[in-house]
């Protein structure tokens, strides 16, 4: 048995703009920094054996107060970087619905089998970070691991948990910073807490891109453009 706890990074600009952040190596602004201190204050003293980042600038920058504070250094795993967006990597949304609406419209679709070119499928992005996470829990059977990481990657972890499908908007909430806890049974993962963000309560809300909001509104678009396909 294996307890994994595990944080999207902090804020960063990009979260603010809405872009696709991808594996664009950004840092965090200054209300992620202060949600990374609160993170470190909230897990002050406890038993933390190991801790793991992506490899990706926002992670260690959140990682950071949280391995001063525990007496931890952070490893690097680059399986655990975000979902790879390809051409629109960095980009902000309106953009891409300007100059990349056929991407725009695919990705709207949320299916698992679909890639920005250039980019990862669902199903790919899946594989590499479930490859990843088994890898940390078998290294480290009956221990507590801090795993600071993305949206993205969480997202694929609470699916599994779950037994959800790979298709389809994200059926979670996943704050910066937010505090999430599983427990691995062999093959079996079982969700202790989801989304805790009780140490940022009296901080602004955060940015927040509402996937399962642009799919019902895409799926009316097309019905109106459409309506015999209704």
């Amino acid at each position: 048995m294996t307890e994994l706890i595990l944080i999207r990074h902090g804020e960063t600009d990009w979260n603010r703009e809405l872009r696709f952040q991808g594996q664009v190596d950004v840092p965090l602004n200054a209300m992620g920094h202060e949600q990374a201190r609160r993170l470190a204050q909230r897990l002050a003293g406890s038993p933390v054996h190991r801790l793991y980042q992506s490899d990706l600038r926002r992670t260690r920058e959140t990682a950071s107060p949280v391995a001063q504070q525990l007496g931890l250094r952070g490893l690097d795993e680059a399986a655990l970087r975000e979902q790879h967006f390809g051409r629109v990597d960095g980009m902000r949304v309106d953009d891409i619905k300007q100059q990349y609406p056929e991407d725009w419209a695919g990705w709207l679709a949320f299916d698992e089998h679909f890639a920005i070119p250039g980019g990862e499928t669902t199903r790919q992005f899946h594989s590499r970070v479930m490859g990843a996470v088994r890898r940390i829990v078998s290294a480290h059977p009956g221990e507590t691991v801090l795993v600071v990481t993305h949206g993205g990657v969480l997202d694929m972890i609470y699916r599994t948990a779950r037994a959800l499908g790979l298709s389809g908007p994200r059926q979670s909430e996943i704050p910066n910073a937010g505090l999430n806890r599983v427990r691995f049974h062999g093959e079996a993962i079982d969700i202790l807490d989801w989304a805790d963000t009780r140490h940022l309560a009296d901080l602004p809300p955060q940015p927040v891109y509402e996937q399962a909001r642009l799919a019902r509104e895409a799926a009316q678009a097309s019905t109106e453009l459409n309506p015999s396909a209704a």
